[in-house]
């Protein structure tokens, strides 16, 4: 038992004398430190044992006695006589990038998403997840402002209702139909985004520590998400038919799982359809285990044929169907959608008032009036044209360099390459930064890290024939020189057009 502050006879301390010594007492105080600020440790905690620690930090008892007596003088922990070292600080700031291992920032969905989001002027961003701003109907939204500036004025400054507008749910709802979705529109809540609405559902279903499968490689931000609840996540080999159905059956019953979260159609990152053989398939283990699926389906308009649906299957019964126009409209204004049991709908709703009180009035608004008389329905008939020339062409230059598609995208931005062998992912993102050229690595969206060869494209982002040259001479290692006239010329159709509004 402890008894209060230790003092080590000098002589019980000579090894850790000196930098050695110094460094393993570092590195204690830092793994105590981080696990308070993951929350692993709480306030009140009681730290492991002088013994247990040492062994598991493979140090000696001395490095963690001093460790432990210098984190004290902090005010960090405190010793109770006779009962050992507790956390005294107030409970840190919750900090994601100290929750699980600390990955190379060059590889960190946080960090990725910063870059994205924060570029510097004339930065390239093949690596981002959406479309160019001179993709999106400008006009058509202008001209949604200004009829929604002469209208009513509450639109304009009022709280929107937790639920969301009742025109757009009604409208969601027939739109969900063409996909074999039956759901009514008090099964739809609005939200701000698909984000918010993957959260929310979080939220209503998920304590620390539950079990969450998701797709390996998945979305990058999905990570992110969970990391925030505290989840425990668990990843299954994607395929291009969908998730590998016998290691997800083998991951429900060693792991018990409260969620799985997905794509159905046009796969982030690997722009794959999920087949209805495995659709079915999942949904019976997911019956089986009594597991709740996700499904995040906000590509959904930028499919030429529509892919099975989930929540079609099931009839919404234990799939939750988010979607979102954020990345077909508008990041600006901010909306997207859950359907859910009708059940779940007012302890959902609940949660939203708590977190963001009223709905995104404003942005409802807009979304229906584009919806309603025709501008979005054009802009997308255009967007998907666009996209499938970008997709054949952007995937030649790509084969022409080395960098190999896993599969041929039916539809989507995204198409998920190989490197040449001996070429890393993450190596080769950190050097493109330095060209202002931001990438994607593969180890982004991978639980596993088993992707470690691979970079996801957006190729509505990859109009700049440049960016060919450029990735491979960091590939190389030589200096790019400039395309010729006539790749310029072969790739002219891919050059900014006006869009349809």
């Amino acid at each position: 038992m402890v008894k209060g502050p230790i003092r080590m006879k000098p002589q019980a301390m000579d090894h850790t004398a000196g930098d050695g010594g110094e460094t393993r007492i570092a590195r204690v105080m830092e793994t105590v430190r981080r696990r308070i600020a993951a929350r692993s440790l709480t306030p009140g905690a009681k730290l492991p044992s002088i013994r247990a620690f040492a062994a598991t930090m493979k140090v000696s008892k001395s490095t963690v006695v001093e460790a432990y007596e210098r984190l004290a003088a902090e005010g960090v922990i405190r010793s109770r006589p006779g009962s050992g070292f507790f956390v005294a600080a107030p409970l840190a700031p919750l900090s994601l990038a100290e929750i699980g291992p600390r990955l190379d920032r060059a590889v960190d969905p946080l960090w990725i998403s910063r870059q994205a989001l924060e570029p510097g002027k004339g930065v390239k961003m093949p690596g981002c997840g959406w479309l160019p701003p001179s993709w999106m109907p400008e006009e058509a939204l202008r001209r949604a402002l200004r009829s929604l500036a002469r209208g009513n004025s509450a639109t304009l400054v009022d709280y929107g209702s937790p639920l969301g507008l009742l025109p757009l749910r009604e409208l969601l709802a027939r739109r969900m139909a063409q996909h074999g979705i039956e759901a009514s529109p008090d099964q739809v809540m609005l939200t701000e985004s698909g984000t918010q609405a993957i959260d929310l559902v979080c939220r209503f279903l998920l304590k620390p520590g539950d079990v969450v499968l998701v797709d390996d490689p998945c979305y990058f931000n999905f990570h992110a998400l969970l990391r925030a609840h505290q989840a425990r996540v668990v990843g299954i080999p994607y395929t291009p038919s969908g998730p590998d159905t016998d290691r997800f059956a083998a991951a429900l019953a060693e792991h018990r799982p409260r969620l799985y979260i997905t794509n159905s159609a046009l796969h982030n990152p690997t722009g794959a359809t999920l087949s209805p053989l495995v659709a079915h398939r999942l949904l019976k283990l997911a019956d089986q285990s009594g597991l709740t699926i996700i499904e995040d389906d906000i590509f959904a308009d930028f499919e030429e044929t529509p892919a099975p649906r989930l929540a079609a299957f099931d009839g919404l019964e234990r799939v939750v169907h988010i979607g979102s126009f954020s990345k077909s409209l508008s990041a600006a204004a901010r909306c997207g959608f859950i359907t859910a049991p009708r059940d779940w709908i007012d302890g959902l709703t609940d949660l939203k008032i708590a977190t963001s009180f009223g709905g995104p009035g404003f942005s409802a608004e807009l979304v229906l009036a584009l919806l309603t008389d025709g501008s979005y329905r054009r802009h997308m008939e255009t967007v998907r044209q666009r996209l499938a020339r970008a997709m054949a062409d952007v995937s030649g230059r790509l084969r022409a360099i080395g960098i190999r598609p896993w599969i041929e995208p039916q539809a989507g931005m995204f198409v998920w390459c190989r490197l040449p062998d001996g070429i890393d992912a993450a190596e080769l993102a950190r050097k493109a930064l330095e060209k202002a050229i931001v990438l994607a690595p593969g180890n982004v969206f991978s639980h596993a890290r088993t992707a470690g060869s691979f970079l996801r494209f957006n190729v509505a982002q990859c109009e700049d024939q440049r960016l060919f040259e450029e990735i491979a001479a960091l590939m190389t290692g030589r200096t790019p020189h400039p395309l010729d006239e006539g790749a310029v010329a072969a790739s002219s159709h891919l050059r900014p057009r006006p869009v349809s509004s």
